[in-house]
């Protein structure tokens, strides 16, 4: 029964203002994406159907409220898609509350508690992972997704009530075959981050043969093919500290340290190569299933024809409310999404191996969500057409309705939000020319950057960095928040920044030549030439002959006019 219900409603058990009898009704739900219905009806139901009010479905976890967003009404048929209740989090804001070395169900009542107006959710995980966040001016949506970035899990949408569990989902012995349940299924296989032979580079440019030259620098997977997948990486080790390995006086145990730092560095790159040496692969199939209950739910899926025989977990489906059934099911080891895609743009990327899993941290603002949606919007409602001499890519029909625009022609791919008769600001010309008023990029390879200014770090990508590196991948200086660092190829070093000033280090850390203020100190001078002092008295090196013979040299004082004293 599909139920229909006030806005303000909470209590289902009742069948609310209206029972509904759509022409179609299907819930898509993605493991901590996607859950939304999508309704089809007639147009008897003109008058109930409106934004915000609340649709009760039937899915296979039972019976749950969606929200209506827009609705699209034509002649004959009324169209809505209407958001799980759990997307009211993105309503309420959170001004400014920091969590502290909790556990991911403590974070998550923290945040549900900070939230400017009082939410109407009740939160609970069962994740022991401790962790901290300060959360600012994020809304409790917004919040949760840094939350499943951090302690990571599974996110669990029932009613009101927001869940985060370390597992989900449940093994009933379903079997999916080919001819026999199995009507059709896509592999999608993703080649790009594979890698069997890495270079892992670690804490201050450290490599794996930082105390044996002979050893290789690369770690290689068990798994190997007809073409080389080589990368280098460079990995976390902010958990090893010199302190840990100094004795009582102070003194670094260098040789420890650096054993420290390389079997680190040896565990993290294996382990990552375990995890990437084969493609990610996603499949999407129609089937008749039965005993399926929830995303996450295990399944073994067998396609002789494809050469697929696996088991593996559910990480998305659609359910067709009034038929009762699965109409899709998706399951592999990736999903790729374009949510995830646009998250990544003005991110915080580290490459960090935790508790076996490869992790991407991501800072996400409210500026890529806006972004996200309307790619999604534009993907939703695009129409491509040939006229004549360019084709256009416009939102909306006829062609002179459009805002947002793409054309093609000979010239290259031009961009426009005012129409196809408006100014086109971004434009990508047949001449290699690239002209946009804002680019974001993840990796930019070139050899020559023109520009004015060039701005690394900020409040919203957090500290910039450079790094510069020889032909051998050393790493030989390094730009950041703690300044400048130039390495030498001994292990000694120089810093720059305003903690120190101007100091250099031996390969052992001690410092033997610094600025202080207005002064100079070392360790050891050696000049070459002379040395004058004030501007007034000069050392010089002196030689004295007798008979045309070497009797004698060393160091005389002379005044700068000349004059010995």
């Amino acid at each position: 029964m599909i139920k229909l219900f006030n806005v303000l409603d909470k209590n289902y058990d009742s069948n609310g203002d209206k029972i509904l009898q759509p022409l179609k009704a299907i819930v898509r739900k993605e493991d901590n994406g996607d859950f939304y219905l999508d309704i089809e009806s007639s147009l008897e139901y003109s008058d109930f159907l409106l934004s915000n009010q609340i649709i009760v479905a039937p899915t296979p976890q039972g019976e749950q409220p969606f929200r209506i967003g827009n609705v699209e009404k034509t002649r004959n048929k009324i169209r809505l898609r209407a958001k799980h209740v759990f997307y009211d989090s993105d309503n309420y804001l959170i001004e400014d509350s920091y969590v502290v070395d909790k556990n991911c169900n403590d974070a998550l009542d923290h945040l549900n508690s900070a939230t400017s107006d009082l939410s109407p959710f009740t939160t609970i995980s069962n994740i022991t992972n401790i962790n901290s966040f300060r959360c600012v001016r994020k809304s409790l949506y917004e919040a949760i997704q840094v939350v499943l970035e951090r302690w990571g899990g599974h996110l669990v949408r029932d009613n009101w009530s927001i869940g985060i569990y370390d597992n989900i989902g449940q093994d009933n012995g379903v079997t999916i075959r080919y001819a026999k349940n199995l009507k059709d299924i896509t592999a999608t296989y993703n080649w790009d981050n594979v890698v069997t032979k890495l270079m892992p580079v670690g804490k201050d440019g450290i490599l794996l043969n930082a105390l044996d030259p002979t050893a290789s620098v690369y770690v290689e997977s068990s798994k190997q093919y007809l073409i080389p997948y080589t990368k280098t990486i460079s990995f976390d080790q902010s958990e090893i500290v010199e302190e840990d390995y100094q004795d009582d006086e102070g003194h670094l145990d260098e040789n420890a340290y650096k054993t420290a730092l390389i079997d680190n560095l040896t565990s993290q790159a294996q382990n990552y190569v375990d995890i990437n040496s084969i493609p990610q692969v996603n499949y999407n199939l129609s089937a008749n299933v039965e005993k399926v209950t929830d995303i996450g739910d295990r399944i073994e899926v067998i396609d002789e024809k494809l050469g697929i025989n696996i088991t593996t977990q559910i990480i998305a489906y659609e359910y067709d409310c009034i038929l009762g059934k699965y109409t899709q099911l998706e399951f592999g080891n990736f999903t790729p999404k374009l949510s995830n895609l646009v998250s990544n743009i003005n991110s915080e990327t580290e490459a960090m191996i935790q508790e076996s899993n490869s992790t991407i941290r991501v800072v996400l603002n409210a500026e890529l969500d806006r972004a996200t949606s309307q790619i999604w919007n534009a993907l939703s409602s695009s129409y491509v057409i040939y006229d004549g001499d360019k084709i256009l890519i416009v939102d909306a029909l006829p062609k002179e309705n459009a805002t947002n625009v793409i054309m093609i022609n000979n010239g290259g791919i031009g961009f426009s939000q005012t129409g196809i008769n408006g100014q086109f600001q971004s434009a990508w010309t047949i001449d290699n020319v690239l002209n946009m008023e804002q680019i974001n990029v993840i990796n930019l390879t070139a050899d020559l950057i023109k520009g004015g200014t060039l701005k690394l770090g900020s409040n919203l990508n957090q500290n910039g960095q450079i790094e510069v590196y020889d032909e051998a991948n050393t790493l030989i200086a390094e730009l950041n928040k703690n300044g400048l660092k130039m390495y030498g190829v001994d292990g000694s070093y120089v810093v720059m920044n305003n903690e120190v000033g101007f100091a250099g280090y031996d390969k052992n850390n001690n410092k033997i030549y610094w600025v202080s203020q207005d002064e100079f100190h070392m360790k050891k001078s050696v000049v070459e030439e002379e040395i004058t002092l004030c501007n007034k008295l000069r050392f010089i090196p002196i030689e004295i002959y007798n008979n045309g013979s070497l009797a004698n040299d060393g160091i005389g004082l002379v005044n700068v006019s000349g004059g010995v004293s």
